[in-house]
C-alpha cells in the first residue's frame, strides 16, 4: 500500500480516537464541534492537509452517522450493524468505534435524512469496520479495519451501501 494511503488511514483512525475523547468532555450533543477540533488538530500538527482533513472527517461522520441511524432505527447491536464476528476486530478500534457510535445515536436520529442521502460508499474512499454491499451485483465487501474501499472484485463496480440484513 502506498504511504499517503497508510496515512490516511492512521488519520482516520486518530482523528476517531480525537472524537470519542472530545465528545466525552464536550457531550455528544457536540459531535460535530468535536470532528471539526480533530480535523483541526490533524491540520495544525502538520499530518494533513486541510483538503485531506476534510475528507477524513466526512468519513468519520459518515461511517458515525450510519452506525448511529442503524443502532436509533432498528434497536439493533453493533455487531448486527457490522455483519461479522467482532472477535475479528482490534480491541481498541472496536471499543473506540462502538462508544462514538452507541453513545451518539440520539444525534443521529435527528440527521437521519441526511445519513439517507450519505448513505453512498465509493471506491477509493475510506471506510472504517462493516459489510459494503455492491449495489450493481449485490457482492459483499467485508471490512475487519479501516481500510479503502477497492472496485468490487464480481463486477468491477464502485457504488456500495452498508449493509445489515
Amino acid at each position: 500500500m502506498n504511504p499517503r494511503n497508510e496515512k490516511h488511514l492512521h488519520a482516520y483512525n486518530r482523528m476517531m480516537e480525537q472524537v470519542k475523547t472530545l465528545a466525552d468532555h464536550l457531550g455528544y450533543q457536540n459531535l460535530k464541534h468535536a470532528i471539526q477540533l480533530a480535523k483541526d488538530k490533524a491540520v495544525d500538527a502538520g499530518e494533513l492537509t486541510r483538503e485531506e482533513a476534510e475528507k477524513i472527517g466526512d468519513y468519520l461522520v459518515r461511517d458515525l452517522e450510519d452506525a448511529g441511524h442503524y443502532l436509533a432505527d432498528n434497536g439493533g447491536e453493533l455487531k448486527d450493524w457490522l455483519r461479522f464476528d467482532l472477535e475479528l476486530i482490534e480491541e481498541r478500534l472496536l471499543e473506540m468505534f462502538a462508544l462514538a457510535a452507541d453513545k451518539t445515536k440520539l444525534e443521529f436520529m435527528q440527521l437521519a435524512e441526511r445519513a439517507r442521502r450519505a448513505g453512498e460508499y465509493h471506491t477509493g474512499n475510506i471506510t472504517s469496520i462493516g459489510t459494503l454491499e455492491c449495489t450493481n451485483c449485490g457482492e459483499l465487501l467485508h471490512f475487519h479495519a479501516t481500510s479503502h474501499i477497492p472496485p468490487c472484485p464480481k463486477c468491477h463496480g464502485s457504488i456500495f451501501r452498508r449493509t445489515t440484513a
